[in-house]
């Protein structure tokens, strides 16, 4: 199979809009919860019904309009992922104009960018500190004239700015986009290169979002439960966002990701939102957490039973009553706990962003919470294909969303067309030509698909290593399998015309020091984790297993152990989570050397 087309199931008409979709969940479920929020971190939560929240948009957007935000301009929010954050989006929506989303983590030189990209006019930031990165650039962003700060009460003086603004001047303006018209512009987190900024419309988002509600079914069913804890600078939290409006379901944001498992076990949500390093911690952590117990032996065999039962769950027979009932056992001495700790209400989890790997979906499968894998890009809206509930095959990303089609090319690059497509790269007309194909988005993955449409990812394509022997090599694969170790926190493999291929990998310092205590080893830093004996002889070991996924000619030969972990704040990594090659092969290049030289200090394995 090269090209499957998956029909709509819910049309959509020209004329609707982010703002229309608000207003017919007001229609049919004003008076139930929409948001939950919390006034201070330990404090409760607090229900805001649909109604309470569309006039605190209301609100917002009149006070947008009171400090002359025009239909069309650019606003520019700077916020980690908090009830403001939601507040704002379609605050700006109703007055009309462009919500330009920034990392919160973004530097001077970046925010500098997309400001001036953009031509933001006004821009809403969460802190001081981020007031202060933005003052760095102001005399590069000449169009900006107004920073408001979210900590120094800016919703309540956007409030008292529009008193004199009238509901009709709200009214007029929400009916004014089409579908065609931008809603957004993301930009793109930038592995490469300076990020451009994907133009996404209003139909981009209504079209995609009634339809997968609509496939999702029970997943996000009227008051269904969601906490959102990843970026909502990031497209993939911010389609959520989207899509719990008509789908009835109730939202609750979490700044603090410290907070995270607090929050899950107040909030309780029915579906969860994650990327693959979320999952593989959570695993990682209850393991050791069980091991300061003197139970690791224990969490491993019901975490082996838990993946065993899954996979026997996708055969003709099903599992056997033995088998049954030893997952009965471990779902009373483990797999409970662990749905107890994500608020006990947890049945689904949507996975993306990166590969979940197969061993962590039949794991919390086997524990009760279905992952339904996903894929998709920035310019696509967030989800191109996603399992759904009654169409699942794990190790996949599923089908393509209803309206969507999909299209693997002669080289194995998959190409994707439809609703939930970018038009194009904010005034970049060459860059919006290179990445389409004869009306096919270029999407840069490589994968394959079958009679069914359910599609394998299997690489990037510009990051195939091929090798001096000319063997082409998708790290992914590696990478994903040898980052699952508790103790491991980042991999790049490498090897590009080189004669085999290495691997940079680094440690997770939060992980360290239970791994090394349930061990009996002694407490060390990174630094001296990184030659310390056992810890090499564990990470052997984990490289012997990430090599079994693949041919002998692809199997990581020889691996260093960096000092530095790949972070957010240093640079090497995206604020999605996604390790910036380039930056970690250009730095590290010496530590590269060293794997193919006779004194190299890395292991053989």
């Amino acid at each position: 199979m090269d090209e499957f087309h998956s029909p709509p199931v819910v049309e959509v008409a020209d004329s609707e809009n982010l703002n229309s979709l608000l207003a017919a969940r007001v229609e049919r479920m004003g008076d139930q919860p929409l948001v939950e929020r919390k006034d201070a971190p330990d404090g409760p939560w607090v229900s805001m019904t649909a109604r309470e929240f569309d006039a605190a948009v209301v609100a917002v957007a009149k006070g947008l309009v009171a400090r002359g935000v025009e239909p069309g301009t650019a606003v520019g929010i700077m916020s980690r992922t908090r009830y403001e954050w939601t507040l704002l989006d379609f605050a700006v929506w109703a007055a009309g104009a462009v919500p330009v989303p920034l990392y919160e983590t973004s530097s001077a030189e970046q925010v500098q960018w997309i400001l001036t990209d953009a031509d933001v006019r006004l821009l809403v930031v969460e802190s001081a500190a981020h007031a202060a990165t933005v003052a760095e650039t102001r005399d590069g962003a000449p169009a900006l004239t107004d920073v408001l700060v979210i900590d120094d009460g800016a919703i309540e003086l956007l409030i008292d700015a529009g008193t004199d603004v009238g509901d009709d001047e709200i009214a007029r303006r929400r009916t004014l986009a089409s579908g065609d018209d931008v809603a957004t512009i993301i930009y793109t987190s930038g592995t490469t290169g300076r990020p451009k900024g994907a133009e996404l419309t209003h139909a981009n988002f209504v079209h995609l979002s009634r339809n997968a509600v609509h496939k999702l079914g029970v997943v996000c069913p009227p008051g269904s439960r969601t906490l959102l804890f990843m970026p909502l600078a990031h497209v993939f939290a911010r389609f959520i966002e989207v899509l719990i409006i008509p789908a009835g379901s109730v939202i609750g944001h979490t700044p603090d990701t410290k907070a995270l498992l607090a929050d899950l076990g107040t909030f309780r949500p029915t579906f969860i939102l994650s990327v693959p390093r979320v999952f593989e911690k959570v695993y990682n952590s209850s393991e050791q957490k069980a091991a300061a117990g003197g139970k690791r032996a224990i969490f491993q065999r019901a975490a082996k039973t838990a993946i065993v039962y899954s996979r026997a769950l996708d055969t003709p027979k099903g599992p056997s009553p033995w088998l049954r009932l030893q997952h009965k056992v471990a779902d009373v001495l483990v797999l409970s706990k662990l749905r107890k700790a994500l608020g006990g209400q947890a049945e689904w989890a949507i996975s993306g962003g990166a590969p979940l790997g197969e061993r962590l979906g039949h794991f919390y499968r086997g524990v009760g919470l279905r992952v339904l894998e996903g894929y998709g890009l920035t310019e696509t809206t967030a989800p191109l294909t996603v399992n759904l509930p009654d169409a699942t095959k794990i190790g996949t990303v599923g089908p393509p969303l209803p309206g969507l089609s999909m299209k693997v090319a002669p080289d194995g690059e998959l190409l994707a067309k439809g609703a939930g497509v970018f038009r194009g790269y904010h005034g970049n007309p060459e860059a919006t030509e290179a990445a389409f194909e004869d009306g096919w988005f270029r999407t840069g993955d490589l994968g394959s698909m079958d009679d069914d449409g359910f599609v394998r990812i299997t690489g990037r394509k510009k990051e195939i290593i091929v090798t001096a022997g000319g063997k082409n090599v998708a790290p992914a694969v590696l990478e994903d399998r040898l980052r699952g170790h508790p103790v491991v926190s980042q991999v790049v493999v490498v090897g590009d015309q080189r004669p085999y291929i290495g691997a940079l990998v680094t440690l997770d310092p939060e992980a360290l020091p239970g791994w090394l205590s349930t061990r009996g080893l002694p407490e060390m830093d990174v630094t001296t984790a990184s030659t310390h004996p056992e810890v090499r002889a564990a990470l052997d070991r984990a490289v012997e297993r990430a090599n079994k996924a693949v041919s002998r000619a692809e199997s990581i030969r020889r691996y260093t152990v960096l000092t530095t972990d790949f972070t957010v704040e240093n640079d090497y990594l995206t604020p999605s989570m996604k390790v910036k090659r380039e930056q970690v092969l250009s730095d590290f290049t010496a530590e590269i050397d060293a794997l193919y030289s006779e004194q190299g200090a890395s292991a053989e394995s």
